[in-house]
């Protein structure tokens, strides 16, 4: 069996070289990826780097990047999101960092987040538990969704965004009756460390690739979440949407989930 645990320090040491990068650059240009999106070249830079660096370390672990795509095959496999909230990073908002996870065919087993702007770090391995800046961490213990604080993925761009967001507006108006708050922070990573951490209830995603959650995810899960598809089925790398929750709320959000996408126009699966 394979301990994950064991390429903790490999991960660490290189999203602590990202880290320090991203401190270091402002991002002096941001080039489209389309209708209302954007890409740095902070987020290039990091990406090419550990790339090169992850593969020097476990040449035999194959690795997914945002922004250029797939290196190398295998069971495992290295997610990364070099800038996770582009657009907070390059507004200069703190929000942002960055997400590197791996994968076990589809399944998510390790997990580092680094949120350098809030001298924050995050990390998780499959039986290993949770920590953030060295302490363990777990969900809240939150049973009610009148006390609940939900994080909520950014609305779509590109294309098909009007279709997809007619989801996530019903969503976000059936929790403001019914949550205590809810809350977009342009980064999922950040909405997934955050709730594994109990400063949120629940970390919805409605559309997302597996750089984008992996690391969460695995996080996530350590810290006592349940993390779910749009089915209620638990998550894979190969799911449209990311449902990280506290356990104690999950049969009272699912319900609401599901209303908004019936009230949207979408089958639900």
């Amino acid at each position: 069996m394979i301990a994950y645990r064991d390429l903790l320090p490999i991960a660490l040491d290189a999203v602590e070289r990202a880290a320090n990068f991203m401190r270091r650059r402002t991002p002096v240009t941001s080039i489209s990826k389309g209708d209302r999106d954007l890409v740095s070249e902070v987020d290039y830079a990091i990406e090419r780097d550990l790339r090169s660096f992850l593969h020097d370390a476990t040449p035999d672990i194959a690795f997914l990047g945002e922004e250029e795509g797939i290196s190398g095959t295998g069971e495992l496999q290295w997610t990364l999101d070099p800038v996770d909230g582009t657009v907070n990073f390059v507004r200069r908002l703190p929000l942002c960092g960055i997400s590197l996870g791996l994968l076990h065919g589809s399944h998510p087993v390790l997990g580092v987040i680094d949120l350098p702007f809030l001298s924050a770090r995050y990390w998780a391995a499959e039986g290993y538990g949770a920590f953030a800046n060295g302490q363990p961490i777990k969900v809240s213990g939150t049973a009610s969704l009148s006390e609940a604080v939900v994080g909520i993925g950014d609305f779509a761009v590109g294309a098909d965004a009007a279709k997809k967001n007619r989801e996530r507006l019903a969503l976000m108006a059936r929790l403001a009756e019914t949550v205590q708050r809810v809350r977009m922070s342009g980064s999922a990573a950040v909405d997934l460390v955050w709730l594994a951490e109990g400063k949120l209830d629940a970390a919805l995603t409605l559309s997302n690739h597996p750089w984008d959650v992996t690391a969460g995810v695995a996080i996530a899960r350590e810290a006592g979440a349940m993390v779910l598809d749009s089915s209620g089925a638990d998550y894979t790398s190969d799911a449209m949407a990311t449902l990280a929750i506290t356990p104690g709320l999950v049969g009272q959000l699912l319900p609401h989930i599901r209303s908004a996408k019936t009230a949207a126009g979408e089958p639900y699966e």
